[in-house]
């Protein structure tokens, strides 16, 4: 019903900046909020920032100052600043929407794109 796709993924390098973008289709009525996560080789999925329906935006502490999340209509975007080796990995966009279900529309239903691969290298 949503498909998010991630685009942008590639090398860098160490200290340098990079945007990612997340676009999301399908027969979305509103969005519940929108997120960016991360997983490094070996490590587990972990949230990077967030931002609300309303636009309201939240980091997590390791990335505060140097990451940006905005959104555009259905388009989500992560700007990278000053990467770091250990910020290599897999990134993934995640979304609560409200779809059509049956005719009516769903409550948030949370939804994920398949990853962009950042690559930062010293």
């Amino acid at each position: 019903q949503v498909q998010l796709a991630e685009s942008g993924g590639g090398s860098v390098q160490a200290g340098g900046s990079h945007r990612l973008s997340c676009r999301a289709s399908g027969h979305i009525f509103s969005f519940c909020g929108m997120s960016w996560y991360r997983q490094a080789p070996g490590k587990e999925r972990e949230l990077v920032g967030n931002i609300t329906k309303e636009g309201h935006t939240t980091d997590v502490d390791s990335v505060k100052g140097r990451f940006t999340i905005s959104r555009n209509q259905n388009t989500l975007y992560l700007l990278m600043h000053v990467l770091n080796t250990e910020e290599t990995g897999m990134y993934y966009c995640a979304a609560g929407a409200r779809v059509s279900v049956g005719g009516r529309w769903s409550s948030c239903r949370a939804y994920w794109g398949q990853g962009t691969q950042v690559t930062v290298s010293s």
